[in-house]
């Protein structure tokens, strides 16, 4: 890692920021799951909340894209983690006054909190590749993917502590406190320039700059090939981890609760320690080799995986130990191999899309790969009760290894390219592309 980077003020309280914001969000999340479930015993009530929140995303992300680009990004996000800070403290105080929490208002409370994710999320896309140049992005990834899943550890632990001890109270108290620490720490980041707005904000002026924003992803192979990539990675292997390995290592292999614990440990142990441990092929290979790379690896990987889950090693072996090891080892490695691919899909993203466009390009795109996450598990949730869960893996695996391999030469062609330093005309870019 380099230490230059860590050392830069800015990019040390943006990375601060961003880890407090997101300690403050996932300890709320965790809460708010374990507050609906004591209020009403049914996990389906919280799972349709969340499935609510997706509403706003679908319809305002578009406008959250061409805002983001419109307006001062530091000044955006210190708005909006300040508006996010006294949102959940208002919450904080109708809880103290009812002592409780109605499910219509959860619901409201979320959606609120989405709203401001979207675009908080669009303005902030652009601001750490502003912030380092062009050679330090693909560290400042990787420190920023090991800062990130550190929180994202934590927050459970520190949310259960918290609310067993304190109660729903003191969670929405600590978010509070969390977003408006991140708005100060933001406060004193001098974020460049790299906003366009129009001389006239009208519906012409929003068209216009939303069809600049699409077009750019239609026209560039490249943000094009990200957004299938992403797609099917989250159609495919999201339900895997989300709904399959936990399925398989409780239901097929019958382990007990620390066999299972320690099981999703290793899985999120190896998400944190990938930058760590992958930091020298990270920083030597090229972004394009690396990103093919990484999700053919993880397609064989997956593959393999398949052996452990088959009933064949099971009855082999008279022992459910040896598959769940198995299964343990190669999920360790995917995770590894898949957290470098987030890295690397990521700095070629912040290296492709300029600046000006990163707001309505980063919605676009996470809209695109964000909306079949709950497809996916529909329809991999479905295939686990109806036929054999090693073939539902495979399918897994042959899926990615198929899209891979279709979008191979817009990843390796994309290290034969030089970019501009600046990529100020990203119509020239795209015309290369």
């Amino acid at each position: 890692m380099n230490l230059k980077l860590i050392k830069q003020k800015d990019f040390s309280l943006l990375i601060f920021g961003k880890f407090v914001s997101l300690l403050g969000s996932n300890i709320l999340q965790f809460a708010l799951s374990l507050y609906v479930l004591a209020i009403t015993g049914s996990a389906a009530i919280f799972a349709s909340i969340l499935s609510v929140s997706i509403l706003p995303r679908l319809l305002l992300s578009p406008i959250a894209g061409v805002f983001g680009d419109w307006f001062d990004r530091k000044k955006t996000i210190v708005l909006l983690d300040f508006m996010n800070s006294i949102l959940i403290g208002a919450f904080a105080i109708l809880f103290a006054i009812n002592d409780d929490l109605s499910i219509l208002a959860i619901c409201v409370f979320v959606i609120l909190l989405e709203i401001t994710e979207i675009f908080f999320g669009s303005a902030m896309s652009a601001v750490l590749p502003s912030l380092v140049k062009k050679e330090e992005l693909i560290e400042a990834n990787s420190f920023n993917s090991l800062v990130m899943n550190t929180g994202n550890i934590l927050a459970p632990i520190i949310g259960a502590v918290l609310y067993s001890t304190f109660g729903m109270k003191a969670i929405l108290i600590v978010s509070s406190i969390s977003f408006a620490l991140s708005a100060v720490s933001e406060i004193f980041i001098n974020v460049p320039k790299s906003h366009k707005q129009p001389e006239k904000i009208d519906v012409k002026s929003f068209k216009t700059d939303l069809m600049e924003g699409i077009n750019i992803i239609k026209s560039n192979r490249l943000i094009s090939t990200m957004i299938g990539l992403g797609t099917i990675i989250n159609f495919s292997i999201t339900p895997l981890f989300g709904i399959g390995l936990i399925y398989i290592v409780k239901e097929i292999l019958k382990v007990n609760d620390m066999q299972f614990g320690f099981f999703q440990a290793v899985v999120s142990a190896s998400m944190l320690l990938a930058p760590v441990l992958c930091g020298g092929i990270i920083k030597k290979t090229s972004i394009g080799k690396l990103t093919y790379s990484s999700f053919t690896i993880t397609a064989a990987l997956i593959l393999v995986m398949s052996v452990f889950t088959s009933s064949f090693i099971l009855e082999a072996f008279g022992t459910n130990m040896v598959s769940y090891v198995g299964l343990l080892v190669v999920s360790f490695i995917i995770g590894l191999v898949v957290t470098v691919a987030n890295i690397a899909i990521g700095t070629l993203f912040n290296q492709v899309v300029p600046l000006d466009l990163m707001g309505r390009t980063s919605t676009i795109f996470n809209l695109a790969v964000t909306v079949f996450i709950p497809v996916g598990q529909m329809i991999f949730g479905f295939l686990y009760d109806i036929i054999v869960p090693e073939a539902v893996v495979i399918i897994s695996g042959v899926i990615l290894m198929i899209v891979t391999a279709m979008y191979k030469k817009a990843l390796l062609s994309y290290d034969e390219i030089e970019l501009e330093p600046e990529l100020k005309d990203h119509k020239k870019l795209i015309g290369e592309m």
